[in-house]
């Protein structure tokens, strides 16, 4: 099973840590492991390069862990108000369509939200 737990600060999505294999496939051919590591990917890619943020994250490779962590998301850590909008709300969405896999794939997903 994989737990990813959203980071959330008065009210705003700023990041998450994913642990653990789905276990829905064999290695190689889970395709719930493999969309969970494309939509990882974009969320980071975006941030980091399309919006220009702040990111500090973290993938290990041999355990699979995943931590992104963006700052910018948080309301009054970032200048530009737009980028903070931009970044809160890419997060918030991969929050909501985690959710809605969850539904599905509950036997092998789990989402949880830590206020901090």
């Amino acid at each position: 099973m994989t737990k990813i737990t959203f980071l959330r600060r008065n009210g705003a999505f700023w990041g998450f840590k994913e642990t653990g294999h789905t276990g829905f496939g064999e290695e190689g051919d889970d395709v719930l492991c493999a969309a969970l590591s494309a939509m990882t990917m974009l969320i980071l890619n975006t941030l980091e390069v399309a919006y220009e943020c702040s990111v500090d994250y973290i993938i290990d490779e041999k355990t699979t862990d995943i931590t992104v962590k963006c700052m910018s998301a948080i309301p009054g850590h970032e200048k530009d108000e737009k980028k903070q909008f931009a970044a809160e709300g890419l997060i918030r969405g991969y929050f909501y369509q985690i959710n809605d896999l969850t539904e599905e794939y509950f036997d092998y997903l789990d989402v949880d939200v830590i206020d901090q």
